[in-house]
C-alpha cells in the first residue's frame, strides 16, 4: 500500500522568522537555504552594480537598482521570495519599504557552487514565467555570461572577455569586471 508524503509549504511568514543572519529563498513553496557568498562573488557583484547605478544616473534613468539581500515577492504570493544578486526595477509602484512586488525588469544572478541548478533551472523558470524582462547568468567558473531576454524569446552567451548588450536598455552594453590577482 502505497502512502502519501506530505511536504510542509513554506511561506513568507517562515522567512520573516529565520534567525538574524540566516538566508534562504523561497520557490513554490519550497525553502532554500543560501550560503554566504565567497569574495569573487562580492567583487563581481559589487562591480556590475556600480556600472548599472552609474549608468541609471548619468542617465536621469527611472529605474532603480538592488543588490541582494533585496526582498523580490516575485508572483505576488506567499510562497515565492527570492533575493536576486542585482535587481533592476522600472515601475516604482512595484517598490515598497519591504522590496519588490512583482517582477523586476533585469535580474542578474551570479553563479556560486551551492546556487549553480537554483541560478541554470529552478530560478530560470521562475524569473520567465513571472515576467522578467530581462535574466543574466554571470557564471565565474566558465567566464561566461548567458542573457535570456524573454520579451523578445532570445538566449546568447558571452564571455567575460566581450562587451553584453543591455536588453533594457538600447546602446548600453557591460564588460564583467577584471578579476584581481590573488
Amino acid at each position: 500500500m502505497e502512502t502519501a508524503r506530505w511536504e510542509k509549504v513554506w511561506t513568507t511568514e517562515d522567512i520573516d522568522t529565520l534567525p538574524e543572519g540566516e538566508r534562504a529563498e523561497l520557490i513554490d513553496g519550497k525553502i532554500y537555504y543560501m550560503s554566504s557568498p565567497g569574495r569573487r562573488h562580492q567583487r563581481l557583484l559589487g562591480g556590475l552594480y556600480r556600472k548599472i547605478a552609474d549608468y541609471i544616473e548619468a542617465n536621469h534613468g527611472e529605474c532603480e537598482i538592488n543588490i541582494a539581500p533585496f526582498a523580490v515577492f516575485l508572483n505576488e504570493d506567499s510562497i515565492n521570495y527570492l533575493e536576486p544578486d542585482i535587481s533592476v526595477v522600472c515601475d516604482p509602484s512595484k517598490l515598497d519599504e519591504r522590496g519588490c512586488h512583482g517582477a523586476p525588469d533585469w535580474i542578474i544572478e551570479i553563479v556560486s557552487p551551492g546556487s549553480r541548478s537554483m541560478d541554470y533551472f529552478k530560478k530560470l523558470f521562475k524569473y520567465q514565467s513571472a515576467g522578467v524582462r530581462e535574466y543574466w547568468i554571470v557564471d565565474p567558473m566558465k567566464q561566461s555570461t548567458i542573457v535570456y531576454n524573454f520579451k523578445e524569446s532570445t538566449m546568447d552567451e558571452y564571455s567575460f572577455a566581450e562587451e553584453v548588450p543591455v536588453g533594457i536598455y538600447g546602446g548600453f552594453s557591460l564588460k564583467m569586471p577584471k578579476e584581481k590577482e590573488a
